[in-house]
This record gives structure tokens, sequence and C-alpha cells, in this order.
């Protein structure tokens, strides 16, 4: 992996990775957990869904695995009407590119990441535990799917560190949603400055800067209202929106005390 490209190849992977393939024209990634022996788990749309009202719903149709009309003999699962699905590393790539999500990554590395969705400051968890986590919400779900607070990224983030963003209880946001965000709102927040900066160059610097800022302040690895969540009751409080959540000394600062929400 480098700079500009988080690319691998299978022989690298092992299980408890958090791997992801471009779709749509690079518009939007499918993220999942590789768990080993060539397969797969992932949060996909099959299940139930609160939808954005706008064109998304219909470009991210591709979260999913490719459905052919000859099934695949080596998935499983892939009619969970939970929405998350065990499938073959092939199937869950459709065809795409093989990319790694890196974890622990330095600030300077981050915000020279070109798109979100591709790193984050947070640490993940070892990979034993991330494998039991996916298995788990295999058999329970992960809930209702939203591009913007709970999509298939907030779920491999999820395996790979327990933690979530909870904010009058909704879950989010994922580092390529604050992305799809980000974007107009940097140019929002750097239109005052643009007034005053005539030089085209001095405009695209500023517009720039305010996007990676606005990708920064947004990651899980550095927010303050994040907390980590055991998987055994993540599915049971889910429901009923009461999540009993305790602080991880890694991620989260001294601020975000035990408590229960």
């Amino acid at each position: 992996m480098g700079l500009l490209s988080n690319r691998v190849g299978i022989e690298s992977l092992k299980a408890g990775d958090h791997i992801y393939s471009w779709r749509t024209a690079y518009v939007y990634a499918h993220h999942g957990i590789f768990i080993g022996d060539n397969k797969v788990v992932h949060f996909t749309r099959r299940g139930q869904e609160v939808g954005t009202g706008t064109v998304l719903d219909l470009l991210l149709v591709s979260s999913g695995p490719t459905r052919s009309q000859v099934p695949c003999t080596d998935c499983t699962n892939q009619d969970n009407d939970n929405g998350v699905v065990l499938s073959c590393l092939d199937c869950f790539l459709a065809g795409g590119i093989l990319y790694r999500f890196e974890y622990a990554v330095s600030p300077a590395l981050f915000l020279a990441k070109a798109r979100g969705g591709t790193c984050t400051l947070a640490v993940s968890d070892p990979d034993e535990i991330v494998v039991h986590r996916a298995k788990y919400l295999l058999n329970d779900g992960f809930g209702c799917y939203n591009v913007f607070k709970k999509n298939c990224e907030d779920f491999a983030i999820y395996c790979k560190t327990g933690l979530l963003v909870v904010d009058h209880g909704r879950m989010g946001q994922s580092g390529q949603a604050a992305s799809i965000i980000g974007g107009p709102l940097a140019a929002v927040l750097s239109i005052p400055i643009r007034l005053v900066t005539t030089n085209v160059y001095g405009m695209v610097a500023t517009a720039i800067g305010a996007y990676c800022t606005s990708r920064y302040l947004a990651d899980i690895g550095r927010r303050a209202d994040v907390v980590k969540v055991e998987v055994e009751e993540l599915t049971a409080r889910l429901a009923t929106g009461a999540l009993r959540v305790v602080e991880t000394a890694a991620v989260v600062p001294a601020s975000a005390a035990a408590v229960t929400a």
C-alpha cells in the first residue's frame, strides 16, 4: 500500500482485514470484513433501509455483490433479511479491485489521502475480536441501513474497533459519507475567504484545506462523541435506542467517560 492507493493482492489478506472495492465509476466504495477461507462478511441494502430521498438512492444500488443468473456455489446467507451477508471474495469484489482500509494512520497521511473512506486515525482491535464481531452480526444484524448514518463502511469500522458515533440515538458517519457531505460543505465554508482571494490557486488551496479539515474533524478516531459498544449488547439495544457504552482509552478522549445512553 502507498500514499495514493490502498490496493493489495489477495495473497496478502488475513482474517480480520477491512477491505473495500469501488463501485459506480468510483463514486462509492463497498466495504466488508475478510474472515478467511475466501469469505467476506458485509452490510448491504438488502435488509431494512432508510433512503436519502435523493439521486444517491439510485447511484448506490451496487452496495451488494452482483447477482448472477447462475447462483454462486461458494456464497451463503445471500438472502439474509437483516442486510448482513456472507459472500465469497469474488462476489464481494463484483469485478472490482481489492483495497485494504488502513487503521491508526498518522494525521499527515490521513490528510494526504485524496478520498475519504480509505483510512482512519482510529486503532483496530485484535483480528480475532474483529472476526468475532463480524460473525456475530452476520446472525443478529446491524440494524437499519442508512447511507449517511449506518452503511457498509460504518459496519466494517465497528467490527474493527467496536466504536460508534452516537448522537441523539443516531449512528455514523463513515469516511466516504463525510466526503460526500464534506465536498459541498467545504465549498460553502470557503466562500468568505474566496471573496477576498482573487488568485485561482489560492481559491483551490482554500477549498481543499476546508475539505481536508472537515474530513479530519469527522473521523471516528478523533471525535469526542465516540463510544465503545460490546457486540453482544449492540443488536439487542438497537431496536430500543438504549446503548450501554464503555470508555476506550485508546481512541476516546478522557472526557467521554462510561455512560448509558
